[in-house]
């Protein structure tokens, strides 16, 4: 039976335009209303949820059409449907940016576009701009735009006036630093480290209620999806998982298909535990190692018990900064060096700009996974490649290495796109 519920999809010509932002106050402002709000996010990203969740309350998980699936994502939003007075998607990028695209998505589900565009640079170009964007493909169904960082009220009613016959007009948010969330070389600053995102919220949610997003939007019909229950091969498993301020780029999807094959997770700090909990296997996520080195460096007990649980024989799966604590030494871009948990030869240095970035494909021999690569460092190991990853197109991507039942790589990898693969890398 299709459930009908008003949705948003919040894109934007490009990146840095203010998605997050906006999203997160109009998931705030709607919630403040009594509203339940729940919020998606488009693409491969740890950093906005994190945010998106504490503005709506809501857990909140990735739509894509490639990593996740269509039927998956159907799945996700009929669901959400099912139990929201409102449903918000972020999107990713630039509006038609990617293959899949935000678009794309907005198509697939019938879920109407808001863009956003910051304007602080532009007056008439303000309108050509958003015809474009609204017209470039006739098949996306697209609500209106509106205006992010406007100088001035006659700066508005410029913006205002630029906007073509038939094409909605929301509004415009003024420049804020109140509301500005902070960032730095991966995106957003992790929620838990913004001692005042209450006061950020609070502050989109008050300039939310000048515009003209106040009232719902039409509802969107959602269909149902029938997808197989995940098999329980992890059932009895128990698995350690690595969850701080350093290591916190993880999937809520992936933790809960975890626990639907039958794992029990227990987390652990390797910034601060001395000890890991008594578990069969581990799995240490991406994150931010490179900012905490001196305590990761010094807790000599953290380092030492992984090592056991490697030499015991048991899985140890290691995403990107995960992999990074593994290897013999990691520095950064100050040139601090740090000696690691020296499980994996090799050492990384990071990088001033981005060296990786994009959706990955690896077949290993558990099976062929979906993921993506986001990170600024080199990596330097003796290790042969056990595989190596491709994107979408076919080009070679990041390498996958394995020694004993240890497997490391740059690829965040997405369990949902194969569980019975994900499973494996993890059963003792």
């Amino acid at each position: 039976m299709t459930r009908r519920c008003p949705a948003l999809l919040v894109s934007a010509p490009a990146s840095g335009q203010g998605k997050t932002t906006v999203t997160a106050a109009l998931a705030r402002f709607h919630r403040e209303q009594g509203r339940h709000v729940r919020v998606f996010k488009t693409g491969p990203d740890f950093l906005d949820p994190m945010i998106l969740e504490q503005a709506s309350g809501n857990p909140v998980y990735q739509l894509d059409l490639w990593m996740v699936g269509e039927a998956a994502c159907r799945q996700l939003l009929y669901d959400a449907a099912g139990e929201a007075d409102l449903i918000l998607i972020e999107g990713v990028m630039g509006l038609f940016d990617g293959e899949p695209s935000s678009a794309d998505l907005a198509r697939a589900f019938g879920v109407p576009v808001l863009a956003v565009v910051d304007a602080g640079a532009m007056a008439q170009t303000f309108g050509a701009l958003a015809h474009g964007l609204a017209t470039y493909r006739p098949d996306v169904p697209f609500a209106g735009v509106l205006a992010n960082r406007v100088a001035s009220p006659n700066h508005g009613r410029m913006l205002a006036q630029s906007i073509p016959p038939g094409l909605r007009y929301f509004g415009g948010l003024a420049r804020n630093l109140a509301m500005q969330l902070p960032d730095r070389h991966l995106g957003l600053v992790q929620a838990q480290e913004i001692a005042d995102l209450e006061e950020r919220l609070q502050a989109g949610a008050k300039a939310i209620a000048e515009t003209n997003l106040t009232a719902l939007p039409e509802p969107v019909g959602f269909e149902p999806v029938t997808l197989p229950a995940p098999p329980a091969l992890l059932a009895g498993v128990r698995i350690g998982v690595a969850r701080d301020t350093a290591f916190a780029f993880l999937y809520r999807q992936n933790l809960d298909l975890l626990r639907a094959m039958g794992a029990e997770l227990r987390f652990f700090s390797p910034l601060a535990d001395t000890t890991l909990p008594d578990v069969d296997s581990l799995y240490l996520p991406g994150g931010y190692p490179e900012l905490h080195l001196e305590r990761l460096q010094t807790n000599y007990a953290m380092k030492q018990a992984l090592q056991a649980h490697a030499a015991a024989g048991k899985p140890i799966l290691a995403e990107c900064g995960g992999m990074l604590y593994l290897l013999e030494s990691l520095t950064d871009k100050d040139g601090n060096r740090a000696t690691m948990a020296g499980l994996l030869p090799g050492h990384a240095v990071m990088q001033k700009r981005l060296t990786a970035l994009g959706l990955q494909e690896v077949t290993l021999p558990e099976g062929r996974l979906r993921g993506h690569t986001f990170h600024h460092s080199r990596l330097e190991t003796p290790l042969v490649p056990l595989a190596r990853a491709h994107d979408p197109r076919g080009t070679a991507g990041e390498s996958v290495y394995r020694t004993n039942r240890l497997s490391a790589s740059y690829v965040h990898l997405y369990f949902g796109s194969n569980p019975e693969a994900a499973a494996r890398l993890l059963q003792p």
